[in-house]
């Protein structure tokens, strides 16, 4: 129960702090553990309440704090879901006329993330379906380490979100309600359930709306509500932060972490992204892929010579950028579009980068340590 009492005490502090979207967002999350529909109707109970009265800040806490707290009560009685090894992949090659990728191999587990990156068209979408089923190897195997009854069976259990979703009919909460009542949820539980996930994914207000009046990032929001009603075990998204500013990317992979590691229903998620950084504070796991091959960032890591590598901007130019970090032994510095990217010997620190900038009057705009950043990899 660590887990769970860590998760239960950050929720805590966050209602101490008064911030109240993240600790409703959480409390769902902690409804739907509970796999129990009178904890459904409480929660939505509070919901409806909470749509009349979103100004009366202290009864919303008050009503928050005996919720989080029965939950509480109720979730340190039910039996944790231990992370598990749900995909293995051994060898993966895809062959086409003019690319392959792989070999890869991966393991991949519930509650963790795990992040593709590189750059477009080196086989992201490709690895992505063949995971969920849609392509089949040309080499090297796919094991599912889960049951499942037959090949339609394992498609649900794998859920694939592609980057351009299909147009549906119909307002968003017909299709929700469609879909719980296509995958066991009872007549009782279907709208309860469905309202906590809308309300959890930030689409309360638009129930009633449809395709063409919502825009492409509800939609994806949309897509992945309706993939979470089917209970999976895991979850592969094709650049789910494309048309999404930077508030919202860190508010849906907040989302995708906490989802993700449920102590009660984790499943695991694989995305795809160009949003470098973003996904690496997520990601447990980041897979480079350049050309078809995997380069994983700890292993690669691990296995190559150590440096410190800076990526900054200045104005200055490269030959006055090269005399004023000769005291570190510069190794590199190339420019990449509009940024530098300088290499020192691993012994060199950040705070002797930092000490010469301004000892030197360098003058820096922005600067990142990428040093155990897949960062390196779209460079050299």
């Amino acid at each position: 129960m660590i887990e769970f009492e860590k998760q239960f005490q950050q929720v805590k502090e966050l209602l101490h702090f008064d911030d109240f979207n993240k600790v409703i967002k959480r409390i769902i999350d902690f409804t739907l553990d509970t796999e129990n529909i009178l904890f459904y109707e409480k929660t939505n109970v509070f919901l409806n309440w909470l749509d009349k009265n979103e100004s009366n800040e202290s009864e919303i806490k008050n009503k928050l704090n005996v919720l989080l707290e029965e939950l509480h009560v109720f979730l340190k009685s039910k039996s944790l879901n231990d992370h598990q090894n749900i995909i293995s992949v051994k060898k993966l090659v895809k062959q086409y006329s003019s690319f392959a990728l792989g070999p890869i191999d991966l393991e991949i587990k519930t509650g963790e993330i795990i992040g593709l990156v590189g750059e477009n068209g080196n086989g992201k979408t490709t690895l992505l379906r063949s995971l969920c089923g849609e392509l089949h190897p040309s080499a090297g195997t796919i094991t599912y380490n889960f049951e499942y009854e037959d090949a339609f069976d394992l498609r649900t259990k794998l859920v694939y979100i592609p980057q351009r979703t299909e147009t549906w009919r119909g307002s968003m909460y017909e299709n929700l309600e469609f879909t719980a009542s296509c995958y066991g949820y009872s007549p009782e539980e279907n709208n309860l359930v469905v309202d906590l996930i809308i309300t959890r994914l930030g689409l309360r207000k638009f129930r009633n709306h449809g395709w063409n009046s919502l825009s492409s990032g509800y939609k994806m929001r949309f897509e992945l509500a309706r993939m979470l009603l089917r209970k999976p075990k895991i979850l592969l998204i094709d650049e789910p932060l494309a048309n999404l500013d930077i508030l919202a990317q860190q508010t849906i992979l907040d989302d995708f972490r906490n989802i993700a590691n449920s102590p009660f229903r984790p499943i695991a998620i694989v995305l795809s992204s160009q949003q470098l950084y973003e996904v690496e504070k997520t990601s447990n796991q980041v897979v480079f892929l350049k050309n078809g091959s995997q380069k994983n960032l700890n292993l690669g890591i691990e296995n190559e010579e150590k440096h410190l590598v800076i990526e900054f901007e200045s104005t200055q130019s490269l030959s006055e950028l090269k005399t004023a970090f000769e005291n570190l032994q510069l190794q590199n510095m190339e420019q990449n579009g509009g940024t530098l990217i300088a290499t020192f010997p691993e012994n060199v620190t950040v705070t002797d980068f930092m000490k010469t900038v301004i000892n030197q009057n360098v003058t820096i705009s922005y600067m990142r340590n990428i040093s155990n950043s897949t960062r390196r990899f779209f460079v050299n």
